[in-house]
């Protein structure tokens, strides 16, 4: 269904005429939105492809004010699509417009999504925290690939996008340059540059605090 979504056309209407109408005789315009969210609820895949063409705009914007454009605001456009589609059954066309329905279930990924930068930044938080507080005498040292992540939290929380989604797709989603590339649209040269120069921060963060230790 994922897929179905990703290559549907995003048609552009000029007031309520589809540029893309078809003046041949018979031939039958799209339906109005009402129509749509009646064939939506009664599973219609292509109610599903008219809804994403119409109203995947106004969900991603929805999104990009959120997060900014990047990673994030796609993931969750996709999210709330798919999320719809599996739950169509819980959307009644008579109650709300398919619109202000999908508003909703953007609202939920919107703010599942916080949730989870949340539970990462206290983690972090607790890490570094314990990392710092721990006897150096008592057990074994900290894991490196753990440490490795703690830090990698605390430079997420300096940066924008798309720095941050990139950084997010290759150390907690394990994705290839090429992926991230595939995933979020940019050049495969713009990925490796963010990541480069993420790591050149890091790295000189690491100097610096080494120094104050041993200071």
């Amino acid at each position: 269904m994922t897929e179905l979504l990703e290559r549907r056309p995003v048609r552009v209407r000029v007031g309520s005429v589809s540029t893309d109408a078809d003046p041949t005789p018979g031939y039958s315009p799209e339906p109005d939105d009402a129509e749509v969210g009646r064939r939506f609820a009664a599973g219609d895949e292509q109610a599903l492809a008219w809804a994403y063409e119409r109203f995947a705009g106004q969900v991603h914007g929805m999104a990009v004010r959120a997060f900014g454009p990047g990673p994030d605001a796609e993931d969750v456009t996709q999210q709330v699509f798919v999320s719809a589609w599996t739950g169509r059954a819980g959307y009644r066309p008579e109650q709300a417009p398919l619109p202000a329905w999908l508003v909703g279930v953007c609202r939920h990924k919107i703010a599942d999504t916080w949730a989870r930068r949340d539970r990462q930044r206290r983690a972090a938080e607790a890490a570094i925290t314990e990392a710092r507080t721990a006897p150096e005498s008592t057990g074994p040292q900290v894991d490196t690939a753990v440490a490795d992540r703690v830090l990698l939290l605390a430079e997420l929380e300096q940066l924008g996008q798309p720095q941050r989604g990139i950084i997010e797709l290759a150390f907690f989603e394990d994705l290839t340059h090429t992926q991230i590339a595939a995933r979020t649209g940019l050049p495969l040269g713009t990925v490796k540059s963010h990541i480069r120069r993420t790591l050149e921060r890091l790295r000189t963060r690491l100097e610096v605090d080494g120094a104050a230790l041993h200071a």
